[in-house]
C-alpha cells in the first residue's frame, strides 16, 4: 500500500506541476499583452528609476499575481 499511495501522490504533484506551469504561462503572456495593449507609452523600468510609486505598486501586483497562480497550483 505504501507504493502505492507514493505514486499516486507523484502523479497528483505532476498534474499539479503541469497546471501550473500552463496557468502561469497563460497569465503572464496576458498580463504582457494587456501591458502592451493599454501602457503603450509607459515605460515601467524608466518610471521606477523616476520614483513613480504607481508604477512600483503596479509591478508588484504583477509579482503578487505569480505568487498566487504558483500557490494555487500547488493546493492539493
Amino acid at each position: 500500500m505504501g507504493s502505492e499511495f507514493f505514486i499516486a501522490s507523484v502523479l497528483n504533484l505532476s498534474i499539479n506541476l503541469i497546471y501550473t506551469i500552463i496557468s502561469l504561462l497563460v497569465g503572464v503572456y496576458a498580463l504582457l499583452w494587456v501591458d502592451k495593449k493599454l501602457l503603450k507609452s509607459v515605460d515601467i523600468e524608466e518610471e521606477m528609476k523616476k520614483g513613480n510609486v504607481a508604477v512600483a505598486i503596479f509591478a508588484s501586483t504583477i509579482l503578487i499575481f505569480v505568487a498566487v497562480i504558483v500557490a494555487f497550483g500547488f493546493r492539493s
